[in-house]
């Protein structure tokens, strides 16, 4: 399992891209994919809706269990990726490419984030 060099990691195990014009992509990674087993629904934040930072914003329920989805940043979301709520199975099936969750534009710049590496040495993975 390998964890994009070009992303930041939370310790609740969601990845931020790099900002394109003020506005982030957020996902969970790999590890936490796994672990949840197969996602079988997504709940989403909606458009307009603020994140913030450590608190949740929606939920995953797989075959196993129903998981708190977390913001690793503060800021308005600004897309939803339609496509994971209608296939729940490509959060398991490229959780870092068309299994992205929500975009977020960034109010603050996130401080707490971990860097590939990092993550990979907290993850295990």
């Amino acid at each position: 399992m390998s964890n994009p060099q070009q992303l930041r990691y939370s310790k609740e195990h969601e990845w931020l891209s790099a900002t394109e014009d003020g506005v982030a992509t957020v996902g969970i990674t790999e590890h936490a994919a796994n672990a949840l087993g197969d996602i079988v629904f997504v709940q989403l934040p909606e458009v307009g809706d603020t994140a913030t930072a450590g608190e949740t914003c929606g939920e995953l329920e797989s075959t196993k269990s129903v998981s708190d989805l977390y913001s690793p940043v503060t800021g308005e979301v600004t897309e939803i990726n339609q496509d994971v709520v209608d296939d729940p199975a490509l959060v398991n099936s490229a959780p870092f490419e068309g299994g992205w969750l929500f975009k977020v534009r960034l109010s603050e710049e996130p401080a707490d984030l971990l860097t590939a590496d990092e993550y990979t040495e907290f993850s295990g993975s």
